[in-house]
């Protein structure tokens, strides 16, 4: 009888502690403070393909966690991904996607489509109801030509020939409103696509780093890493070194250790 009335494990994220953080808050206790996320990820459609593009910078609150951390991520040959939000939750989502595609492949013999993987992307996210924090740009091409769509935490998505998302997503739009044309060449769009992601990177601090790109056309997928550095270290101009004997010393003391030697014994099995 235990064993018909215990709970069986169903698997997927968990999200008790939303209610026990209403809980608090009705009790007059303050809620846990959210870390602030900070990237740039774009995307663009030229008349070949897609264009992604993201910075590298990973932070957690106002420490740089990671300088080299990669945004664009597989989903399919076809299709990428760029992530903003929570690197554990978009590097989960995104594999989890990428799976259920190579399995939806498998099972229907074709070319997955793009609108494939951003129904599979909002209907998850809808079902977590946005406290998954993973803001998505979807690319890639598949038999009926490009397609880019961004997709928000809580599972709303649009369709658009240009879209930014995350923290530097005002300093990358405002590039792509002033400079984007329909048809562009591939690297126009290109060049393009990098100076949005530059904009961001130094125009917001949770972004920064280089500017990574993935090319996705019908016949191929180039993912270039780095495609530009936009933050290149300096040489340093002065020796910063300090001579023997610049700072004083106030008290010096010498302990000497006597070193033994010492035997271990086989344990007997």
């Amino acid at each position: 009888m235990a064993a018909l009335s215990a709970e069986s494990s169903t698997g997927g994220f968990v999200f008790d502690n939303c209610r026990r953080n209403a809980h608090l808050e009705q009790n007059g206790l303050p809620l846990p403070k959210a870390r602030k996320t900070g990237t740039t990820i774009v995307g663009i459609v030229f008349k070949d393909g897609v264009v992604l593009g993201a910075d590298t910078r990973a932070t957690e609150d106002t420490i740089v966690a990671d300088k080299n951390c990669s945004k664009i991520h597989y989903i399919a040959p076809n299709i990428y991904c760029c992530g903003a939000g929570t690197a554990a939750d978009t590097e989960m989502t995104t594999q989890l996607i990428s799976s259920n595609i190579e399995l939806h492949q498998l099972s229907t013999g074709r070319v997955p489509r793009v609108c494939v993987a951003n129904r599979m992307l909002k209907q998850m996210l809808f079902r977590y109801q946005g406290y998954i924090s993973a803001a998505l740009v979807l690319g890639g091409v598949d038999c009926t030509g490009p397609h880019l769509y961004s997709v928000y935490p809580h599972g709303s998505t649009d369709v658009l020939p240009y879209v930014t998302m995350g923290s530097g997503s005002l300093a990358a739009m405002s590039v792509f409103e002033s400079r984007y044309k329909p048809n562009m060449e591939r690297d126009e769009a290109a060049q393009l696509v990098r100076d949005a992601i530059a904009a961001g990177i130094f125009n917001d601090l949770g972004s920064g780093s280089n500017v990574d790109v993935c090319v996705i056309t019908k016949d191929k997928v180039e993912y270039i890493r780095p495609y530009d550095e936009a933050n290149k270290k300096g040489v340093r101009q002065g020796d910063y070194r300090y001579k023997k004997g610049t700072t004083a010393v106030l008290s010096e003391t010498v302990r000497k250790f006597e070193v033994t030697s010492e035997t271990t014994e086989a344990m007997e099995t």
